[in-house]
């Protein structure tokens, strides 16, 4: 078993909060030392209150899910003997009503674009590859939502 740390550092320094005009702009601090300036989405509080050149929870689970499936590809890839030389993925989540009638992000498309060293496996292989990474990745073990993919 593996267990994973992240410290959440908000402040209200002189800043009103009874009247909810407060910043929610904050840090997540790993124990690497990477320091990154998050807040809430401008989609669900609006700026100035929001940081929109921060990383929002929203944003992060989206590309939680992304990275955590491209590695897994890279992964079998090197495995399989196919070089790959860049994985780009712009992948969007999509927020709405569940079933419970609750907002959640409720589906992830993902859709890498993937330069190969000499010739690039077939479409079937690729397709493998992303079933498999898939299946494999430990973030979208942990979530109900969709997560599609999409190669380019």
């Amino acid at each position: 078993m593996s267990s994973y740390e992240a410290e959440i550092l908000w402040q209200r320094g002189d800043q009103a909060f009874s009247d909810g005009r407060y910043s929610r702009g904050h840090e997540w601090r790993f124990d690497g030392g990477a320091v990154v300036p998050a807040s809430s989405s401008p989609h669900v509080v609006r700026v100035p209150y929001s940081v929109a050149a921060n990383v929002d929870p929203e944003e992060a689970f989206v590309a939680a899910l992304s990275s955590c499936h491209m590695l897994f590809f890279l992964n079998l890839a090197q495995k399989r003997g196919i070089v790959v030389d860049q994985y780009r993925d712009v992948a969007v989540g999509h927020m709405e009503k569940n079933a419970a009638g609750r907002m959640a992000m409720t589906r992830v498309v993902l859709r890498p674009e993937i330069a190969y060293a000499g010739a690039a496996p077939s479409p079937e292989t690729e397709a493998e590859l992303h079933h498999e990474s898939h299946e494999l990745c430990f973030i979208a073990n942990s979530v109900t939502t969709e997560v599609t993919v999409e190669p380019r």
